[in-house]
């Protein structure tokens, strides 16, 4: 079965949307800086590279993160390939990546290699190994056999998404986290942080990116 793509509207700061969440894929004053703020700041990145470093990702969307966090990873001068794995129901399209990265012209340098390179499932190269699950992750997630790091929770606005936040999900996420590991998200709703104390982690509230008051840390002690 083909995949279901992810159906969008530009606003007219060129930003997508989705259609079948009414949500932005990222920050209306600025994804690039809110990807700083709460998935790297968040899980202490870069600080925390080290070689094999694994990031996992409930959410593609445009691959803001993923190129924010490679950019990092190449600048920080680690040897050896940034792992990244990303669990998205309904990728986007190339063409509409690549529209919407445009937005973000300091990571041309990531984004036209990554775009060069991007199978639709997989992009290797000398300093990234990048996969994307495609498909509901409450079912993908349960089977996958590896072990993140850090996590970026990066589903669309709880309340207009809730499948993608609850509590047997973050479960798994926990459980494909190692003993140390952190998980990042810009939200702060109570049933979240409780499904991931529920899950094993230390979770804390930190100041949020722009108009958002909070966002969420969680640490697997």
């Amino acid at each position: 079965m083909a995949d279901q793509r992810a159906e969008l509207t530009w606003t007219e700061d060129q930003i997508p949307v989705s259609d079948r969440f009414d949500d932005p894929y990222y920050s209306l004053q600025n994804g690039l800086e809110e990807t700083r703020h709460v998935f790297l700041a968040g899980n202490d990145l870069p600080a925390r590279f080290a070689p094999g470093f694994h990031i996992a990702e409930l959410g593609f969307g445009t691959g803001l993160n993923l190129l924010t966090a490679w950019s990092e990873w190449e600048a920080s001068g680690q040897k050896g390939p940034l792992r990244f794995t990303s669990f998205e129901a309904f990728p986007m399209a190339p063409e509409d990546m690549q529209r919407a990265l445009g937005a973000f012209p300091e990571l041309h340098p990531w984004s036209s290699r990554f775009l060069a390179h991007w199978t639709g499932r997989t992009c290797v190269l000398d300093s990234l190994r990048f996969e994307v699950v495609i498909g509901d992750a409450r079912k993908a997630l349960p089977n996958w056999d590896g072990m993140a790091d850090a996590w970026f929770l990066d589903g669309f606005s709880p309340a207009k998404n809730p499948e993608l936040w609850g509590a047997d999900l973050l479960q798994d996420v926990a459980s494909h986290t190692v003993t140390g590991g952190t998980a990042a998200t810009y939200t702060a709703a109570g049933f979240v942080r409780r499904g991931l104390e529920s899950a094993g982690f230390n979770v804390t509230r930190m100041p949020g990116y722009g108009r958002k008051r909070h966002m969420t840390r969680a640490h697997k002690a």
